[in-house]
């Protein structure tokens, strides 16, 4: 059966509303296992900050460009919009107590921290599997999110690290096939 469209027929301009609940979509989205990052920035006053994120992605290869994003309502939202840079740390396995660390509201994350300074004073986490060192390119704002896209200038990694893993709302490490 071939499928002939109606010329007289004009494409829609804007999506359907959702034909399901907040909880169904983020019980989908949450079927996806991703990797667990924790982006990294210095504040304007020199104070570092940062967030739990499985919201990474690469972009491009030429230039190397990856993404993220973070909810508007980020108390961090400012710093991350108007700093110059960046990092994007790959957290490896045994790292889980770190990402739940980061995602806490209102907690003192960088006490007891261990890290470097990179590329725009940006904190780079020691034992991440790999970490990206971004400029702060271009920022989209879509729904209740900002996402970020990172010009990578520098780029560092951990042969071997086992990776965390989050899917359904768990922390899971990699298992071979």
């Amino acid at each position: 059966m071939k499928f002939h469209a109606n010329p007289l027929m004009s494409p829609p301009t804007q999506a359907q509303p959702p034909a399901f609940s907040l909880r169904e979509f983020r019980s989908a989205l949450g079927m996806f296992a991703t990797g667990v990052t924790i982006v990294t920035a210095t504040t304007a006053e020199g104070k570092p900050i940062g967030l739990t994120a499985n919201s990474f992605n690469s972009v491009s290869l030429e230039p190397p460009l990856v993404l993220w994003s973070l909810a508007r309502a980020a108390a961090s939202l400012p710093a991350f919009s108007t700093g110059s840079h960046y990092a994007i740390n790959i957290l490896a396995a045994d790292q889980k107590l770190l990402a739940e660390k980061f995602a806490l509201k209102g907690a003192d994350r960088w006490n007891g921290v261990e890290f470097t300074r990179g590329c725009g004073n940006a904190p780079l986490l020691t034992g991440a599997a790999a970490v990206f060192e971004c400029f702060n390119r271009s920022r989209y704002e879509e729904g209740d999110h900002v996402i970020f896209v990172g010009e990578v200038e520098r780029v560092s990694s951990r042969p071997g690290a086992a990776p965390l893993l989050f899917h359904g709302g768990r922390f899971y490490t990699e298992l071979p096939l």
